[in-house]
């Protein structure tokens, strides 16, 4: 019989073992599902409201998610420029992000590697909301506002890969084979056009904000520098703080090579600092990412254990 707990028990291991990609689409999809239960429970416990409840529930129980135009009110909800980035209520909206998302997601780490789309990811993100924040405090006319969803994360990742192989074309039911520099341009276009046009212009000016760190990063990257890799040492030590790092133990069964003592605990020091390097990166990358000969060496060493 297949319970609940087989269920969530391949969740989580499908999360666990799922490339950079994958955990930026299931973060996404829990924390919607999360939302939408909580409002379903608002919505049963609160009486009529005036206003329609959906509406109510997402501009005020929500905004302590979303990224406020306010910078005073910003200072005490600092973490919006992160938590913004992974928000979604509307289901159109959700599944617009995801599918992009999981369209040049892919293209992007067929190019380039995990780090590099988790970076772009969080950067563009925190990038949408800074040019969202300058254009509400210096333009009148756009008013108050709050942003919420993870457009110019996506955004960042959908210009960053179309620049940097900006020739290669993807197919396109009816249109046929379009370049991806081509696509990119239409994306930022449209953002430009629909700022004056419906209620969402802070959404879109976010988009930009996206779209200019995504082309930023693309333009370095291929002069030869990722602009991006003083942020994945930061996070990668953040993530140190909360995992723990697997240990192997390395024994010898004799000192076949006659060495001394002292050239045989260097030798013993060195491989386990071999074999920790490579569970780091497994830790980090998932054990695809190892090259051949990082994983013999990790074979070599385990049969000796």
């Amino acid at each position: 019989m297949y319970t609940s707990n087989n269920i969530v028990d391949e969740i989580r291991e499908s999360f666990r073992k799922g490339s950079a990609l994958t955990k930026l689409i299931y973060i996404n999809l829990g924390v919607f599902l999360a939302v939408k239960i909580i409002f379903v429970i608002y919505f049963l416990l609160t009486p009529d409201l005036p206003i329609n409840k959906s509406d109510y529930f997402e501009s005020i129980y929500l905004g302590y998610l979303m990224v406020p135009s306010d910078f005073i009110l910003l200072l005490h909800r600092p973490w919006t420029l992160v938590t913004y980035m992974f928000l979604h209520f509307r289901f159109l909206h959700i599944l617009f992000n995801i599918l992009v998302l999981f369209w040049f997601g892919r293209i992007f780490l067929h190019y380039l590697n995990p780090k590099q789309l988790l970076t772009t990811y969080i950067i563009g993100g925190l990038a949408g909301a800074i040019l969202y924040l300058v254009f509400y405090n210096v333009f009148p006319g756009l008013g108050d506002g709050q942003v919420l969803g993870a457009s110019a994360a996506v955004m960042a990742i959908v210009i960053s890969i179309s620049f940097y192989i900006p020739n290669n074309e993807v197919y396109i039911p009816i249109v046929g084979n379009v370049r991806l520099k081509y696509i990119a341009i239409v994306y930022v276009v449209l953002d430009i056009i629909m700022i004056g046009s419906d209620d969402n212009a802070g959404g879109h000016i976010a988009h930009l904000g996206g779209a200019f760190y995504g082309y930023l990063f693309a333009m370095q990257l291929r002069q030869g520098k990722d602009i991006g890799k003083g942020f994945s040492r930061i996070f990668d030590s953040i993530a140190g703080l909360f995992s723990r790092k697997p240990k192997m133990k390395v024994s010898y069964k004799s000192n076949a090579r006659g060495m001394n003592d002292l050239d045989y605990n260097k030798a013993k020091l060195e491989s386990q600092k071999e074999i920790d390097k490579i569970l780091d990166k497994i830790a980090q990358s998932g054990y695809d990412s190892l090259t051949k000969k990082e994983k013999e060496t990790l074979f070599k060493m385990s049969n000796k254990s």
